[in-house]
């Protein structure tokens, strides 16, 4: 493929440099968690994305309706059964599977959700899908050097 055409269908993200944003897929933003769409599809609820726990985040209980897979990147993770997840570790959990998790000194997860999750304990809706994105955007995540 011609390198020109290449870059047309190619987007390429340094997570380095890249600002994340306040984590607010469930509506309001979870205090200590910020999130960085990869190839998420809002509409969809699934794709990949970053996560970053800062210390002592933790996220809300939840279930994962379609199942969830992610890899630590950077710190460890203490999910609500008391199981430590350390940098390097990859970690699935199949459809049905309920948990919250902690990161004492915090920690950063790359993310693959296989279709939303739903928040336990909470009587609130969902919130609505977000609107699509710009074409540039749709189906890849966000571009930071534009935002």
């Amino acid at each position: 493929m011609p390198a020109k055409t290449l870059n047309a269908v190619r987007d390429i993200v340094d997570i380095g440099k890249a600002k994340l944003r306040p984590h607010d897929r469930y509506g309001d933003p979870i205090p200590g968690l910020s999130w960085l769409p990869l190839d998420f599809d809002d509409a969809e609820g699934r794709g990949l994305y970053l996560v970053r726990f800062e210390a002592g985040a933790r996220s809300l209980p939840h279930e994962h309706v379609h199942g969830e897979a992610f890899i630590v990147l950077e710190g460890r993770l203490i999910d609500s059964d008391g199981r430590e997840l350390k940098t390097g570790e990859f970690v699935r959990y199949e459809p049905g599977s309920r948990h919250f998790s902690i990161a004492p000194e915090g920690c950063l997860l790359a993310v693959h959700l296989r279709g939303p999750s739903r928040l336990l304990g909470r009587r609130k809706p969902a919130p609505k899908p977000k609107p699509a994105r710009a074409k540039a955007d749709a189906g890849r995540g966000a571009r930071p050097a534009s935002r």
